[in-house]
């Protein structure tokens, strides 16, 4: 018994171990339905084209393809290639030379950045203009420039004067610093270099008669800003040479933003200045005014846009904008004649009527003025149908038809009727 019981529980333990094997190879299988997903998910990778990798890796050729083309929009490789030239002849290039082969520069400063580093390459080194770094506190003669109160930008400038200038290994440390989030790191780097803002800034005063020099100022500041947060020292440039192309783009977009009374989009700005340009070109070419289709010729527009073009184009004028040298108070305004404008004649004429018809009307009762006013819109000018004078009288349509012909019979029999007929 004893040795038949025992072979029991060992077969018992056999089957149980089986059983736990068998669950645990269950467990570790993958279920039918997760198999049928990933092979979906394979199908589908393979109908976009490749799997997960290659797709990565045509999104970064593509996003690279996009970043070039932008590049070779703003930074024209035969431009570039001229400004190379003059480096290499010299050892350095300014900041105004590259202003000048690349005039729209500001509004791809990431490309700008790519320009630097082939600058840097074929160790060309980028020196600032002198226009950049000197700033003037007082000039001899002050000119117009929209300034209300003079007083303010000397404050201003006085003020920044008291800010030191940043040594190159200062300028480094700084930026290191900033890249650790340190706030009076970047106080010190911005206020080192108000000065630059205000040199540029002065360039762009008198292009719009909204914003005063003051207000350039600080829009340039906004774009000192940005440069300090981000600016990279490893790619070894000042930080002045990189931050007047981000004060630039700051200046020039308050300008396309606000230098109109009616706000034109930027793009529209780059296209209203092609057109001045290709305008002022075929001028001195053609010693005429240019015609819109040579303009459009010239641009690859169609003349319609070219006539659009020249439309928002045109300056507003306000209608307080004095006329003449004289101590009177005239403005443009009262020489523009109101085509809406009624006549003195045709006035006086209408209140005579007013006035003729209402002794007319003041022989009828209350009622039956109150029903030719609404139906004849003599008060306001808003005429009622039977229905709507109906309900505001609580009668029917048909009632208030009758009272109508009625008060008009009177009318007609009324002996002022003939002076009516004068008119």
């Amino acid at each position: 018994m004893t040795s038949t019981t025992k072979k029991g529980k060992n077969l018992k333990k056999k089957k149980a171990v089986k059983k736990v094997v068998k669950k645990t190879v269950k467990k570790n299988k993958p279920k039918k339905k997760a198999v049928k997903k990933k092979k979906r998910a394979l199908v589908k990778l393979k109908k976009k084209g490749g799997s997960v990798k290659e797709r990565r890796i045509r999104k970064v050729a593509e996003k690279r393809a996009e970043i070039s083309r932008r590049r070779s929009k703003f930074f024209p490789e035969d431009k570039f290639q001229q400004l190379l030239e003059r480096g290499r002849s010299r050892g350095f290039v300014t900041s105004s030379e590259i202003l000048y082969f690349f005039p729209n520069v500001e509004k791809n400063i990431d490309g700008l950045e790519r320009v630097y580093e082939d600058l840097e390459k074929e160790g060309i080194e980028i020196k600032e203009a002198r226009e950049f770094l000197c700033v003037e506190e007082k000039s001899k003669k002050v000119k117009k420039i929209g300034i209300t109160k003079i007083d303010s930008v000397q404050i201003y400038l006085k003020e920044i004067g008291k800010s030191p200038f940043v040594t190159a290994e200062e300028e480094k440390d700084l930026a290191k610093r900033i890249e650790n989030n340190d706030e009076e790191a970047k106080k010190r780097l911005t206020q080192a270099n108000l000065r630059l803002v205000v040199s540029i800034a002065k360039r762009y005063v008198g292009r719009s008669s909204h914003l005063t020099l003051l207000d350039l100022i600080q829009e340039g500041n906004l774009g000192l800003f940005r440069a300090v947060e981000k600016f990279d020292w490893r790619k070894g440039y000042k930080f002045s040479t990189y931050a007047t192309w981000w004060i630039r783009q700051a200046i020039t977009r308050a300008l396309a933003d606000q230098a109109r009374t009616i706000r034109i989009p930027v793009h529209m700005v780059e296209t209203i200045s092609k057109y001045t340009q290709v305008k002022r070109q075929l001028l001195q070419d053609l010693g005429r005014e240019p015609l819109p289709e040579e303009i459009a010729s010239e641009m690859g527009l169609e003349v319609s846009k070219v006539h659009h073009i020249m439309k928002i184009s045109q300056q507003t004028v306000s209608l307080e904008t004095p006329v003449g040298d004289d101590d009177e108070d005239s403005v443009l305004a009262e020489f523009i004649e109101d085509e809406k404008a009624v006549s003195p004649s045709v006035e006086a004429a209408r209140n005579l009527l007013k006035e003729r018809l209402q002794e007319i009307l003041s022989d009828l009762t209350g009622r039956e003025q109150n029903i030719l006013e609404m139906r004849f819109g003599l008060g306001n000018g808003v005429t009622h149908t039977l229905e709507e004078v109906g309900q505001k009288f609580g009668v029917t349509r048909e009632r208030i038809r009758q009272i109508e012909a009625k008060a008009l019979e009177r009318i007609r029999e009324h002996d002022s009727i003939r002076k009516l007929r004068e008119y």
